[in-house]
């Protein structure tokens, strides 16, 4: 099945992104579990995410962290797929997620290669 891009849903280029943007994106405890879990997984299907919020709520976190340049989210069909941006955010902020992560209180979270 090919997967595009919802509509409405923004992913900017990480060289226009700078770091204040992200770090506020990560400074949500929800959001941050999301990235965790999408480090741990490599891939999740936005229904399918451990976190005590409605899909209304969850869909609102999602958006924060695409459009800070840490999510890409793709829709399969009636699914949307979200993807953290290991790669592309490693190369434009060396080190910064494996450090938040290692800290985020669930230990060291193996980041799955993208």
């Amino acid at each position: 099945m090919q997967r595009r891009r919802p509509r409405g849903w923004a992913h900017p280029d990480l060289g226009d992104v700078d770091l204040g943007r992200v770090l506020d994106a990560l400074g949500d405890p929800v959001r941050l579990e999301v990235v965790r879990q999408l480090a741990a997984a490599g891939g999740v299907v936005r229904g399918a995410f451990d976190v005590p919020v409605t899909g209304q709520t969850l869909s609102h976190h999602l958006r924060t962290l695409t459009t800070a340049g840490l999510v890409r989210v793709s829709q399969a069909g009636r699914f949307r797929c979200c993807e953290l941006r290991a790669r592309e955010v490693e190369q434009r902020f060396p080190g910064l997620l494996p450090a938040i992560l290692a800290n985020a209180g669930g230990g060291a979270v193996r980041m799955m290669p993208p």
